[in-house]
């Protein structure tokens, strides 16, 4: 289901994080934030790419990268700025670890041949909409909910911090800026976008206000 491109960036990604949530204090503390960030970055991922299945597409997963800073047609970095990989240090750096940045990952969505055949053979239909985006987009952050309490109820390890974890995964990935998932979603359907952003923030007040 992954392909060759997607699983360096999947574990550049895990490792980062995890880095950064440990802040390097302790192997098994470190061990355990890898496993529980490449968790929730596969149940994000898989859920994604099921839907984009059933919607007779596929998806790719890429670093997140801003390519541009302004509104004019020659407003372009030199070299697009490595947001998933900076924004996790930056904001851990300033936050003194107390918030986690996990946003680091975006996807390209792109249609398969024969959804153009099952659309009458009408080219314009294979395109996929911003509605059909959003949908893959709210598609992991569902299923990152899901397990998150899930994980919760089972008692997880409290060295695994996964329902904390999938909280500020969750929240992050709902900001719609760029790339995310929330831009996704907030384009495809602001009315779910709306129904996830709730959640999101009632997930991270919780996680914040429990100790």
């Amino acid at each position: 289901m992954l392909n060759k491109k997607e699983i360096p960036v999947i574990a550049l990604v895990s490792i980062i994080l995890a880095l950064v949530i440990s802040l390097v204090k302790t192997l098994e503390l470190f061990l355990y934030a890898l496993l529980s960030v490449f968790l929730i970055i596969v149940i994000n991922i898989v859920a994604k790419k099921v839907t984009a299945f059933y919607l007779d597409s596929e998806i790719e997963v890429k670093l997140w990268e801003i390519k541009r800073y302004g509104f004019k047609a020659n407003s372009y970095f030199k070299r697009p700025f490595l947001a998933g990989v900076f924004f996790p240090i930056i904001f851990a750096a300033f936050s003194f670890g107390y918030f986690i940045w996990m946003a680091s990952l975006v996807f390209d969505v792109k249609a398969k041949v024969y959804r153009a055949a099952k659309r009458h053979s009408i080219y314009n239909f294979s395109e996929m909409t911003e509605y059909h985006i959003g949908l893959i987009a709210a598609a992991g952050i569902l299923a990152n909910l899901v397990f998150s309490i899930v994980g919760y109820l089972i008692g997880l390890p409290e060295q695994m911090a996964f329902t904390r974890l999938s909280a500020f995964y969750i929240f992050f990935n709902m900001l719609p800026i760029s790339d995310l998932d929330g831009n996704k979603i907030f384009f495809g359907s602001p009315i779910l976008w709306s129904f996830f952003a709730a959640i999101a923030l009632a997930g991270l007040g919780y996680v914040l206000l429990i100790p």
